[in-house]
């Protein structure tokens, strides 16, 4: 019953939003011609089609006839794929290499919307630390009104007093979190959040590598996750650990926000996830970027992730004392360990039907850097060894999916015309998603 009211709210939401947004896309008739077609639905690559789109929604794809009076767009050479849909990410956390409630503010979150879309990802969730601003925010991107990505997320969040996330590491504001002490106060701070037409909820479980003294305790979890879906909300849960994911599964949660990194998953807990439909966001690029700027890994080097940085982080993983130091400490060896494990638990679950969602937690330090971790994550799971096609599904209509969200991550008629152009197949070769011509949001285009 409670996924049932969160997916009608949902699609609420994006009908009114497609509304909206219908009356700011152009009203002409466009015809992308000649295109390699990857539609998100899972199927080979169509070449030689025709997206026809009007009024910021696709009317047609695929073998289709262009309608008389179309304006042509000549695509021959170039793939076209729907907008990449993140689960989890974060907004107005970190401008240039500082993070704190500073940066909370609409004209630095549009900025990084602007950047998710350039990038490609035509859909964020910003799952917590949100304040205020978020709301009105969320409603014009809804609405068109924002020249970036549309924005779903989860409000202000559940922490712990003393714990997670740490204050040090992400300097929120009192605004920005709950860290309930009692069972009756985390109620309460659910309760503000569906006020406030939270998409989600999102708790931090676990002691982020014993680098806070205390655990969320069962008693505040299981508070949290039965007044969420009396409210017809979802669960997300900030885990690291085994142990932590299995406690907060038993308890009831949706959404795994993080993948398991501390040991191989077993066989009982991959069929408890996938009789009970949770879904698994791996995040496999917040390790990956603990080390990879300072590594200066090929891919860092590239003009493609060198034009998202800012100058203040360019600046910084440039600086030979600043990767010394990232290289020497004791977490970045612990990072590379986590992502190794992460890479082989996202295989056992892929292959065993668990449902996957797209996140990479981008936005919430600044070398996980909005845009190019989502390009990293698609490699990345092409490293833990699905194929291009299927880590090209999980990125656009899974993550429309977990979102509950019908009108956008497919190619068809009826969904928004949200798409990523680029050159080449990344159907093949997932590096070519990376040669990104254009993107386009309900029906707009902008060049890379």
């Amino acid at each position: 019953m409670r996924r049932t009211k969160i997916f009608a709210r949902l699609c609420t939401i994006a009908l009114a939003a497609s509304a909206l947004t219908a009356g700011s896309a152009t009203a002409q008739t466009i015809a992308l011609t000649g295109v390699r077609l990857i539609d998100g639905r899972g199927g080979a690559p169509v070449d030689d089609a025709t997206i026809v789109i009007a009024n910021g929604r696709i009317v047609a794809a695929g073998k289709v006839a262009v309608p008389a009076g179309a304006e042509r767009h000549d695509y021959r050479g170039r793939t076209v794929i729907p907008g990449l849909v993140s689960d989890h990410s974060h907004v107005g956390q970190v401008s240039g290499t500082e993070t704190g409630a500073k940066n909370y503010t609409r004209a630095n979150i549009v900025a990084q919307l602007a950047q998710y879309r350039r990038y490609g990802v035509t859909t964020v969730t910003a799952l917590g630390n949100n304040g205020p601003a978020f709301v009105g925010i969320r409603a014009d991107a809804h609405a068109g009104r924002i020249d970036g990505a549309d924005l779903f997320g989860v409000m202000q969040g559940i922490g712990v007093p003393n714990g997670a996330p740490p204050q040090a590491m992400l300097k929120v504001g009192p605004d920005q979190l709950f860290r309930p002490s009692t069972p009756e106060e985390a109620r309460r701070a659910v309760a503000m959040m569906a006020a406030e037409k939270t998409d989600l909820v999102k708790l931090w479980l676990d002691d982020f590598g014993g680098s806070v003294p205390v655990k969320m305790s069962p008693a505040i979890y299981r508070a949290v996750i039965a007044e969420a879906h009396a409210r017809g909300l979802r669960v997300a849960a900030h885990i690291h650990d085994l142990a932590d994911a299995e406690a907060i599964v038993a308890a009831g949660a949706d959404i795994i926000a993080h993948g398991i990194r501390d040991t191989p998953v077993p066989p009982a807990f991959v069929a408890t996830l996938k009789a009970k439909g949770i879904w698994y966001i791996a995040t496999l690029q917040l390790d990956e970027a603990t080390f990879a700027w300072a590594d200066r890994a090929p891919w860092t080097q590239t003009p493609f992730a060198r034009a998202a940085l800012s100058p203040a982080l360019a600046q910084q993983v440039d600086d030979p004392a600043w990767r010394a130091k990232i290289l020497a400490d004791p977490k970045t060896a612990d990072a590379r360990k986590s992502l190794a494990m992460n890479l082989r638990n996202l295989k056992t679950l892929y292959d065993a039907g668990v449902k996957i969602g797209f996140g990479t937690d981008s936005g919430a330090s600044a070398v996980r850097v909005p845009g190019i971790a989502e390009h990293r994550e698609l490699a990345l799971m092409v490293k833990a060894g699905l194929t291009p096609a299927q880590a090209l599904r999980v990125a656009t209509a899974a993550g429309a999916d977990l979102l509950g969200l019908r009108d956008r991550g497919v190619i068809v008629a009826g969904t928004r015309a949200d798409l990523l152009v680029v050159d080449g197949d990344p159907s093949r070769s997932i590096a070519d998603v990376d040669k990104v011509v254009e993107t386009w949001v309900a029906g707009r285009a902008a060049p890379f």
